[in-house]
């Protein structure tokens, strides 16, 4: 098939992106290659009872910043028939997503859940105190990002918009060009071009924008305060805050998948087993004896 430009030719590649693995606050989700998925970590609130659920196309977690000690948080399937799963906490209606339908796409923030459909246009549930929630006018996104306090859209033709707390320039991208993929922070935005490189705005105390450097990026996440960039050979790059370890990737190998939680991050590899390195205080990185994990584009 024949694309006008690199552009188009990534876009269509990474059209709706479906996460098979997501990484909350406290706890790590995965999709199975049957269309269940697993779960482990903190569940004071639920958020991993997902025993129950079939026909996940996709997952999300929602994340909050370590500097807030609590654990609620929830969890996200995307349905193959379009429709929307939720558990967890829903003290701001972040669960409240049975009426979506024609979803194609789904990312979870603090508080909140985004679920890009269809036709273009996107959704969201939760708190919008910061004006998060506030994309009900955007048009033409092929993907989608939930930070904490802000949330982001990739357009078709490149270019990306945001929603929400500006306070550290983390919404600073109208001078964005050829973007194939986004990931929101706690204080930042990151995005991946289609000639590998890396963009990234916002906060940056602990480095997690020093990513000018980064070449042959296939795939990017973003933690609260680190960034992971996933390279076209299936090795990881990583900045960022790294007190509990979570940037020690520099010997993965064979990865296909990235995700990061607040303070831990996950590698799929390509035979479908899960590594994970960081924050484990409440077993969100036991995943060794993970198998049969859904990779990407499958």
């Amino acid at each position: 098939m024949n694309y006008n430009s690199p552009i188009e030719a990534a876009l269509k590649v990474k059209r709706w992106p479906k996460d098979t693995i997501a990484a909350g606050r406290r706890h790590t989700v995965a999709l199975k290659s049957d269309g269940t998925a697993t779960a482990v970590g903190d569940n004071k609130y639920g958020q991993c009872d997902v025993s129950g659920w079939c026909d996940i196309v996709a997952v999300a977690a929602g994340n909050v910043h370590m500097a807030t000690n609590t654990g609620n948080a929830h969890t996200i399937g995307l349905k193959s028939d379009g429709t929307v799963a939720a558990v967890g906490w829903n003290m701001h209606g972040q669960c409240n997503v049975n009426d979506w339908r024609a979803i194609v796409a789904v990312a979870a923030g603090w508080r909140r859940t985004v679920g890009l459909t269809s036709d273009g246009t996107v959704v969201a549930a939760g708190r919008n105190n910061e004006g998060q929630c506030d994309v009900s006018g955007w048009r033409d996104i092929v993907a989608i990002a939930a930070g904490d306090w802000h949330t982001v859209g990739l357009k078709s033709d490149g270019t990306v918009t945001i929603a929400g707390n500006n306070r550290y320039g983390q919404c600073n991208v109208s001078g964005w060009r050829d973007i194939v993929a986004v990931a929101a922070g706690y204080l930042h935005t990151v995005g991946l071009k289609s000639d590998g490189t890396v963009a990234a705005v916002g906060w940056n105390k602990y480095d997690q924008c020093e990513v000018s450097g980064w070449r042959d990026l296939v795939a990017i996440v973003a933690g609260s305060s680190h960034t992971i960039g996933l390279k076209s050979d299936g090795t990881v790059e990583a900045v960022g805050w790294n007190k509990h370890g979570q940037c020690n990737v520099s010997g993965w190998c064979d990865i296909v998948a990235v995700t990061a939680g607040c303070a831990h991050t996950l590698g799929l590899k390509a035979d479908g087993t899960v590594i994970a390195v960081g924050d484990n205080e409440y077993g969100q990185c036991d995943v060794s004896d993970w198998r049969g994990i859904q990779l990407p584009g499958n």
